[in-house]
C-alpha cells in the first residue's frame, strides 16, 4: 500500500487552482478561522463515515472511500477560497507555509485525528477488539465511538471559537471557555457510562472512561494547535509553545522534565530527563532514530532494594553514540538523523503506568510508559517547530522514525510502538527492539505469568505497575507480554505503510536474557527462540536479525564492530537496516545457524528452513 494520506489527497490540487479568491476584509482572521472550522468538520465527517463502515462491513472505511474523498475535497475548496494566496496563509501566523501545504496539513490532521479514535475505540485500524465482540459489547464500542467523536469536535471547536475571538478582537472569555469544555466532557462522560458501564470497557478497551476522555482531550488541542499557529490565550500542550523552546540543530541537548508540569517521574521521585540531538542543519529534521536504554528490571522489596541507586535517576545519564546511535557517516547511514535518548529509571521495561510500589527498602515509582509518552509528545513538539519552517510545515505522515530500544528498552519498544502508530500517527515508523525478544519458558515463574505486573495495580502479585490502559486496546492481558505474542497480535496492524514493522535483533546466544526471563540453561533459550522464529517467520511486518556469535552477546545494534562487521546471511547490521527504511517491503530475514549445535549443550538445529 503506497502512503494512505497522499493518495487520498491527489484530486485536492485540481480544487485548489480552480478556487477563487476570498474577499474577506480581513484575509489573515477568515483564512485562519476558515482552517480549524474545516478541519473540525472534516474529522466530524470522517469519523462518522468509519462509525457507519464499522456498523456495517465490520472494518474501516477504506482509503478510497467516496464519502472520505468528497470530504477532504471540500476542506481543500473551502480553505483554498478563504486562503486565496501563500502571502495570506503566512500572515495568518503560518510562519513558511503555503496555501498548498496548509490544505495538506489540514487533510492529514483530518484522517489521522479520526484514524486514532479508531484505533483505540475498535481495537486497531484492523478493529480487532470490535471483531472479538459479541452484540452487547458492539452496542458499548459503537456508542463510546460516537460520544467520542461528538466531545472531539466539540472541545477542538470550543478551543478555535476562543482563539479566533481572541484574534479578532481580544477577549476570549477563559472561564467561560474552560465551562464550556467542562459540559462537554461531562456529557460525554455521562452517555458513555449510561451506555457501556465504566468497568466494561474497562474490559474491552482496557480505558475507564475517564481515561478515554483524557485521550480524546489530547487530540482536541492538537487539531486546535495544527489549524492555529497560535492558540492564546489557551495554554494547551501540544504544539510550538514557550514550555518547549527550540533548542539547537545538530548537537544533544537534555531535556530535564519537572515533575509538577509534566507529571512524569523517576523510580525514587526525582525528575525525568531525557537527551535530543535535531538533525544537523541542511538535513531533514523529520528523519528519526529513538533508543530507549537498558538496565534489567526489578520486581520485590529484595531486588528493588539491592539495585544500584543509579537505575532509578536519569539526571546523569548521557545518549548513546555508536553503532546505531553514531553521528560517523562512516558508521551509520542514520548518523545525520534526528537522535533521541530516552534513559531508563523506573525498572519497569518502559510500561509503568503511574504508580508508586511501597516497598521496605523505599518506594519504587513505575512511571516507565508516563515517561515515554511525555518525551515522546515533547519530542514532536520539537519537531513541529522546526517543520514549521519550511514550506510543507509539520505533518504527522512527515515524520519518519527508527523507534527501538535496548535489553528493557526493546520491551519497552514491544510495549509502545503501537501508540507512535496510532496516537502520534507517525506511520512511517519501524520498531527495532535489539536483545528483549521476551521469550516465555513456559513455567510458572516466566513472561507470561509476569505479564500480570503488566496489568495489575497496587495489591496484585509483586505490586502492579498500572500499566493496562498503556498496552494496546487488542493486547492487554499478561500473555501479551510475551515477544511473539506481541507480533502475532500487530500483525493485521502492520505493513499498512511500508516502514510498518518489527525489525527484531538479538544474538542467538545471549545469557543476560536466558537469566531475565528465567530460563533453566541457554540451550533451552536457544531452543525456544529457533521454534519462535519458525513459529513467526511468516508473520506480517516482521523481520529477523539473528547472528549465531558463539560467545554471550547481549544487544549488538548499538556496538560498532558488530553493527557494521558481523555479517549475516552476507549483510551486515548497518545495511540491513539502512534497506528496511529504505526499502521496507523488500528487506529479508538475516538468520544463521552457525555452530551451535554441538558447542552449547542442549542446542538443537533450527526445525525450519532459514534459507
Amino acid at each position: 500500500m503506497g502512503n494512505r494520506y497522499w493518495d487520498v489527497l491527489a484530486v485536492s490540487a485540481l480544487v485548489f487552482a480552480l478556487a477563487a479568491p476570498a474577499s474577506a476584509a480581513d484575509p489573515a482572521l477568515t483564512c485562519e478561522k476558515t482552517a480549524g472550522l474545516s478541519l473540525f468538520k472534516c474529522v466530524k465527517k470522517v469519523a462518522g463515515f468509519q462509525r457507519k463502515c464499522f456498523k456495517k462491513n465490520d472494518a474501516e472505511c477504506g482509503s478510497d472511500d467516496p464519502k472520505i474523498v468528497k470530504a477532504l475535497d471540500k476542506l481543500s475548496a473551502k480553505v483554498s477560497k478563504k486562503c486565496p494566496s501563500d502571502a495570506v496563509v503566512q500572515q495568518s501566523g503560518y510562519a513558511a507555509l503555503t496555501v498548498p501545504s496548509l490544505i495538506a496539513r489540514l487533510q492529514t490532521a483530518c484522517l489521522a485525528e479520526s484514524d486514532s479514535l479508531v484505533a483505540r475505540t475498535y481495537g486497531g485500524p484492523h478493529g480487532a477488539v470490535w471483531d472479538a465482540a459479541n452484540d452487547e459489547r458492539r452496542s458499548c464500542l459503537d456508542k463510546v465511538f460516537n460520544e467520542g467523536r461528538k466531545y472531539l469536535g466539540g472541545a477542538a471547536k470550543t478551543q478555535m471559537k476562543c482563539v479566533d475571538k481572541q484574534r479578532k478582537s481580544g477577549n476570549c472569555d477563559l472561564a467561560k471557555t474552560q465551562a464550556k469544555l467542562d459540559k462537554l466532557r461531562t456529557k460525554a462522560f455521562d452517555k458513555i457510562e449510561a451506555a457501556c458501564s465504566g468497568e466494561q470497557l474497562q474490559a474491552v478497551i482496557a480505558l475507564f472512561p475517564n481515561q478515554y476522555l483524557d485521550r480524546v482531550s489530547a487530540q482536541a488541542a492538537c487539531m486546535t494547535a495544527i489549524s492555529h499557529a497560535d492558540v492564546a490565550p489557551l495554554d494547551l500542550d501540544c504544539g510550538p509553545r514557550d514550555a518547549v523552546p527550540t533548542i539547537p540543530r545538530g548537537e544533544y541537548t537534555q531535556i530535564v522534565l519537572d515533575q509538577a508540569d509534566w507529571e512524569s517521574k523517576c523510580g525514587h521521585g526525582g525528575d525525568y530527563a531525557f537527551w535530543i540531538r535535531p538533525a544537523p542543519a541542511g538535513h531533514p529534521v523529520e528523519n528519526v532514530v529513538l533508543q530507549m536504554q537498558g538496565g534489567g528490571v526489578c520486581l520485590n522489596d529484595s531486588g528493588c532494594g539491592n539495585a544500584s541507586s543509579g537505575l532509578f535517576e536519569a539526571l546523569n545519564d548521557n545518549p548513546s553514540q555508536s553503532g546505531i546511535m553514531s553521528n560517523d557517516t562512516n558508521t551509520s547511514p542514520f548518523a545525520n538523523w534526528t537522535k533521541v535518548f530516552l534513559p531508563y529509571c523506573t525498572q519497569d521495561v518502559f510500561i509503568g503506568g503511574g504508580v508508586v510500589n511501597d516497598f521496605n527498602s523505599g518506594a519504587v515509582h513505575r512511571f516507565g510508559a508516563v515517561n515515554t509518552r511525555v518525551a515522546l509528545r515533547y519530542l514532536r513538539d520539537v519537531l513541529w517547530r522546526l517543520m514549521d519552517e519550511d514550506s510543507e510545515g509539520y505533518r504527522s505522515d512527515r515524520i519518519k522514525m527508527l523507534f527501538g530500544g535496548t535489553s528493557a528498552g526493546a520491551f519497552g519498544t514491544l510495549y509502545n510502538y503501537h501508540y507512535v502508530l496510532d496516537d502520534l500517527q507517525w506511520i512511517h515508523t519501524s520498531a527495532w527492539p535489539d536483545a528483549g525478544l521476551a521469550l516465555d519458558n513456559g513455567q510458572a515463574l516466566g513472561v507470561a505469568n509476569l505479564g500480570l505486573i503488566f496489568t495489575g495495580g497496587p495489591g496484585a502479585p509483586f505490586y502492579g505497575w498500572l500499566a493496562r490502559p498503556f498496552l494496546p486496546p487488542y493486547c492487554f492481558a499478561g500473555a501479551c507480554g510475551v515477544g511473539p505474542t506481541v507480533y502475532t497480535v500487530s500483525a493485521p496492524r502492520l505493513k499498512r505503510e511500508p516502514e510498518q514493522q518489527f525489525l527484531v535483533l538479538s544474538n542467538q546466544v545471549d545469557n543476560t536474557q536466558v537469566n531475565t526471563t528465567f530460563f533453566s540453561s541457554a540451550g533451552a533459550w536457544i531452543n525456544t527462540l529457533r521454534q519462535s522464529y519458525c513459529d513467526t517467520k511468516d508473520t506480517t511486518g516482521l523481520r529477523y536479525f539473528l547472528p549465531a556469535i558463539t560467545s554471550s552477546t547481549h544487544v549488538i545494534a548499538t556496538k560498532t564492530n558488530l553493527y557494521t562487521g558481523q555479517a549475516v546471511d552476507g549483510i551486515v547490521m548497518r545495511d540491513w537496516l539502512d534497506a528496511a527504511m529504505s526499502d521496507p517491503d523488500n528487506v529479508p530475514d538475516a538468520v544463521e545457524e552457525g555452530s551451535l549445535v554441538g558447542s552449547i549443550s542442549g542446542v538443537n538445529a533450527f526445525p525450519c528452513s532459514i534459507d
